[in-house]
């Protein structure tokens, strides 16, 4: 585990969380809430003139800098959220030509060299308890879909979507998708256990 995410900030986020809870009990924080809780709980934890700058919404690069640590943050709350399986609807935008596997997959490159950590805070529903996790996601996992084999996926007519098992070694690690209706790059069954967990926790929806 990297040393950015200390107990006392993952301690301060989940209060944080279940104030948000508190308020609004049926919606986990998600995007730019989620994002605006995290940069609260670094700035609660660090030193005055430690350097914490949120970037521009909707810029693609990184959604936080904490020191010299480049942070994106990702949320996955739906309730169709798997307790073992990540899903990255959108790790990036690609949508422009040439649309061949090499060129994607160098955008995909490109984007990911941007930062440094991924931050992910899921919700998994099992009504009436949500069970939250703390989900650091390793950067330079997501770079073996360097290796990947390609192959046009679907039905639609034009501009085919590309997908291909990314795997290490002989182990499948996730799936890969580049969606070719909206140039979304999306990371399919991504193995939770392959991540490193930084905080679990459940909570009572009331009804």
């Amino acid at each position: 585990m990297s040393g950015v995410f200390p107990a006392d900030f993952l301690v301060t986020l989940r209060g944080l969380v279940g104030v948000h809870q508190s308020i609004y009990p049926d919606v986990p924080p998600q995007g730019i809430y989620f994002e605006s809780l995290v940069e609260d709980a670094f700035k609660r934890i660090k030193k005055p003139f430690t350097i914490i700058e949120a970037t521009s919404r909707n810029q693609p690069r990184h959604d936080l800098l904490v020191e010299n640590t480049r942070i994106s943050l990702k949320t996955e709350t739906g309730e169709g959220t798997d307790l073992r399986k990540i899903v990255i609807t959108k790790l990036c935008t690609t949508e422009r030509d040439p649309w061949t596997a090499e060129s994607l997959v160098e955008r995909a490159m490109e984007h990911l060299s941007r930062y440094d950590i991924i931050l992910m805070f899921r919700a998994v529903w099992e009504l009436p308890v949500v069970h939250y996790q703390l989900v650091e996601i390793p950067v330079d996992l997501l770079k073996l879909m360097r290796m990947a084999n390609f192959e046009p996926v679907g039905r639609r007519k034009g501009r085919k979507s590309l997908g291909a098992d990314v795997f290490r070694g002989s182990e499948k690690v996730f799936h890969v998708h580049f969606d070719g209706s909206d140039g979304k790059c999306q990371v399919r069954d991504l193995a939770v256990s392959n991540c490193v967990m930084l905080e679990t926790w459940d909570a009572l929806v009331s009804g």
